[in-house]
C-alpha cells in the first residue's frame, strides 16, 4: 500500500547549525479488527501484512488454532463518510464451528503501540489456554546461535534503516536459519504479523524455532510465543517479572539481555547447549 514511511519536516540541528529539511518517519495508523460486522479490536499498527497481524491476533487470544478457523478476510469498503476505503478497518470469516467470543463482555480489547492489549479485566483474562505443550520441544540452540540473531535481525529491517523508530520481530530454526522478519510500529504487531504469516502457511504450532525481538520481552509477548507453540524466546533487552513466570510456568526458554556473546537465561536453560552452570 505504500504507507509504511511518510515525510515531514524537521529542524535538524547539527554542531549548533540548524537547517529545515524532510524526514522519514514509521506510518502510525489505527487499524481496527471486525469479527463479521462487530468490532474486536483496534490497534495502532504500521500498515502493511494486515492479515497476518489480525490471524495472529486471533491465535495469541486463543480465537483460532489453524489456517481452517478463518473462512476470509477483506478491507471494509466505505470505511469513511464519503465511501472512501482507508484500508484501516478489516473484516474477518470465521468458520461457523469456532466459538466466537462475546464480544459484549471485558474481553474487547483495545491496542497501543507502545504497550499492546490493554483494559483486559484480570490476569486470569490473559492466561488464555495454549493450543500446544512446549514444555517437551525438543529444541536445542547453542549460544552462538543466539549469539548472532540480533545482527541477523538488525540487518534484515530495511524499513528501520529509514526510519529508525520500528520494533521488530524475527523467527529463527533452532539450526540458526531466519524464517520470517516483520516491523512494526508496535513490538506486539511486529510478533502477531510472524505468527498470522505461519499459520496462513500451516506451520502452526513453531516448533523447533526461536522468536527475537528487537526490544523488551513482556508477558504479552511471552504469551505470543506459547500460543504459537513457540519454545524459546529471546530478546536484546530485559524481561518482566510476569514473563519470567509465565515461562517457568509453561517450559519456555526466555533470554534477554542478549547482546554479543553475553546474555541471561531467565528460564529453560537446558535448552541452550554449550554452557556449564555453577
Amino acid at each position: 500500500m505504500g504507507r509504511v514511511t511518510t515525510r515531514r519536516p524537521v529542524v535538524r540541528v547539527r554542531d549548533g547549525i540548524a537547517s529545515r529539511r524532510p524526514d522519514t518517519l514509521a506510518v502510525e495508523e489505527p487499524l481496527e479488527i471486525r469479527l463479521g460486522r462487530s468490532p474486536l479490536t483496534i490497534t495502532m499498527r504500521t500498515p502493511g501484512d494486515d492479515i497476518d497481524l489480525a490471524h495472529g491476533f486471533l491465535v495469541s487470544e486463543g480465537i483460532i488454532k489453524s489456517e481452517n478457523d478463518i473462512r476470509g478476510a477483506r478491507y471494509c469498503a466505505g470505511a469513511t463518510e464519503d465511501g472512501v476505503n482507508t484500508y484501516n478497518v478489516l473484516e474477518i470469516d470465521l468458520d461457523p464451528d469456532v466459538d466466537v467470543p462475546d464480544l459484549a463482555l471485558a474481553r474487547n480489547f483495545y491496542s497501543t503501540s507502545s504497550c499492546g492489549v490493554c483494559g483486559k479485566a484480570s490476569l486470569d483474562a490473559l492466561r488464555t489456554t495454549a493450543a500446544w505443550s512446549i514444555a517437551d520441544d525438543p529444541a536445542r540452540v547453542t549460544t552462538e546461535q543466539l549469539a548472532a540473531f540480533p545482527d541477523q535481525m538488525r540487518a534484515a529491517q530495511q524499513v528501520f534503516d529509514k526510519t529508525g523508530g520500528l520494533h521488530a520481530a524475527a523467527l529463527f530454526t533452532a539450526e540458526g536459519d531466519l524464517v520470517a522478519l516483520r516491523e512494526d510500529v508496535g513490538r506486539h504487531n511486529a510478533v502477531d504479523k510472524i505468527v498470522g504469516s505461519a499459520l496462513r502457511a500451516g506451520h502452526l504450532p513453531l516448533r523447533n524455532h526461536v522468536l527475537m525481538v528487537s526490544g523488551r520481552t513482556s508477558f504479552e509477548l511471552a504469551q505470543k510465543a506459547l500460543m504459537a507453540g513457540i519454545p524459546i524466546l529471546a530478546g536484546v533487552s530485559a524481561p518482566s517479572s510476569l514473563a519470567v513466570d509465565l515461562a517457568h510456568e509453561f517450559g519456555l526458554t526466555l533470554v534477554g539481555f542478549l547482546r554479543g556473546t553475553s546474555m541471561n537465561i531467565y528460564a529453560g536453560h537446558e535448552r541452550v547447549t554449550g554452557i556449564n552452570v555453577t
